[in-house]
This record gives structure tokens, sequence and C-alpha cells, in this order.
């Protein structure tokens, strides 16, 4: 068991289309806390979501307000799994390393004021806080935020013009990676074929799920297209709201068709002004 007093807090982050969000993102975090917690190493605190923003140009995604309104209903019931907004309402595409980024920052900010609080307290009694005492942060005490993702994110590090290099570095290096995968998926070939993954090995925890679940969320979609039911697949709040809202029709799946994925674009255009 997890102790407090010994162990690495951690603060788990998925970043995605969640289009729609399912019962097997929403398992993906019980899967990585307790593998955390079985290390005896870790003591994972809560889960952040973070649905990509509509800038991303992925074919047939609905528009951020639905999916933060569905991700929203998912989670309700949840007493460690949150929502976080900022990515979704940035204008352009927003990369992972930064998110990640974001919400380390975050972390150090809510820990400074936790720390001026406890400070203000201690022992009951009321004193000025020196400026120096609440900015001395010790970085052990602030919780460690590792990225939660499925296996066929670290397998797309591999494509071309998809992810930067010192991206995927500073992702694995500075925060790490819980990756769930089917017990189909072999992650630990993947990890032996890249040089940069397997410097980083030691960051990135695999965690297999031996329960058959071959849910995603591009089966939803075409189940939902043909008129299939999506019960026990999708949490119920959420088949309320795409009912109510009419989503996912073959319009929506439309969206964004020939359009160029975000990072392929951003990329391309900047290896191009990088060879002139």
């Amino acid at each position: 068991m997890a102790n407090r007093n010994t162990c690495t807090e951690v603060v788990l982050l998925a970043c995605g289309s969640f289009n729609p969000i399912t019962n097997m993102h929403l398992r993906m975090f019980e899967l990585a806390r307790d593998h955390l917690h079985e290390t005896g190493r870790y003591l994972v605190l809560r889960g952040i979501i973070s649905p990509v923003g509509d800038a991303y140009k992925k074919k047939g995604l609905v528009e951020a307000n639905h999916r933060v309104a569905m991700i929203e209903k998912a989670i309700q019931l949840s007493d460690w799994l949150t929502l976080d907004t900022w990515e979704s309402k940035q204008n352009e595409w927003v990369e992972t390393v930064k998110v990640l980024r974001h919400h380390c920052e975050n972390l150090k900010n809510q820990f400074v004021i936790d720390k001026k609080s406890a400070t203000q307290c201690r022992k009951g009694k009321k004193r000025k806080i020196e400026e120096k005492d609440v900015c001395v942060i010790d970085e052990r005490d602030i919780p460690q935020l590792m990225l939660l993702c499925g296996g066929d994110v670290l397998e797309s590090f591999g494509v071309p013009d998809l992810w930067k290099k010192e991206d995927i570095e500073e992702i694995l290096g500075t925060f790490g990676m819980v990756c769930i995968s089917r017990h189909a998926c072999n992650l630990q070939k993947c990890i032996f074929e890249s040089d940069i993954l397997w410097q980083c090995r030691n960051k990135i925890h695999l965690v297999t799920e031996w329960i058959d679940n071959d849910i995603s969320a591009t089966k939803v979609r075409r189940a939902l297209r043909r008129g299939h039911s999506i019960k026990y697949v999708v949490p119920d709040p959420v088949i309320d709201y795409i009912l109510w809202h009419q989503l996912y029709d073959q319009h929506s799946e439309d969206r964004n068709s020939g359009v160029v994925l975000a990072p392929f674009q951003r990329y391309k255009e900047e290896s191009s002004r990088n060879a002139v």
C-alpha cells in the first residue's frame, strides 16, 4: 500500500481528443493508479483530463465545448478525476509538452499557496510571512506530473513530423509516462527499436490491460452513425448528452476531412523554413 510519507506523490495527466470520452479512457486512470501504487514508490493524488482544442484539426473532431461537457458528465461521480479546459480554450493547437509545462507550473503555484496557508495557521497563530519563506521550494515536495496515454501514443513517437525529438525527450526525461497497452501490443519492442525511448526507458511505466477491451472512440462514433447502441461502452450521462445534441453523424465525421493535422502542418512549415 502506498504511503504518503515515503512515496513520491503523483498527478496523472491525460491529453487527447476524447471524441467522445469512453469507459476505457476512465479505466486507463484506474489501471495507472493501481500499477503505480503496486510499485510501493508512488502515491497518486489525482488525475487530470485535458481535451485538445478545435485547432488540432483531427477528422471527425466535434467542437471542444461538447467534448468538455461530456467529460464533465463522465467524471461527475469520481472523487479523484478532474477536468482542465485550458488546452481546449487555446486558439491554436498546443503541443503536449507545453500542456505538461502548464500543469507543472500550476502544481508549483498550488504548492506555494498551500505552504503559505500552512505557515499562517501553524500553531494557530497568525503571523506575517516573509517572502523568502514562501518562495523557497523543494522540488521533491511538489507532486510529480506524469503523462498518461495509450500504447498508440508511444508508437506515434516514431511517426515523422508528428512529434519533435526534443519534445519527446522532455516528456519522458522530465515528466515520465504511464502507458496502457493491450496484451497483444508489443511496446517493449517499440522501445527497443527507438534510441530516444531506449534512453528514457526507466521513465516509461508500461501497464498491460489483461481484460480484453477493444473500446475506441472511433468505433463508438461508427456505432452512433449506424444507429447502434453504445450502452456500457460510454457512461450513461455521456450517451444522454450525445443523443440530446444529436452528435456524431456523417456530417460531423466529415469535419476537417482533407485538412492537414495541426502537428504535421506546423512541423513541416518549420522544416521548410529551416531548409531555406
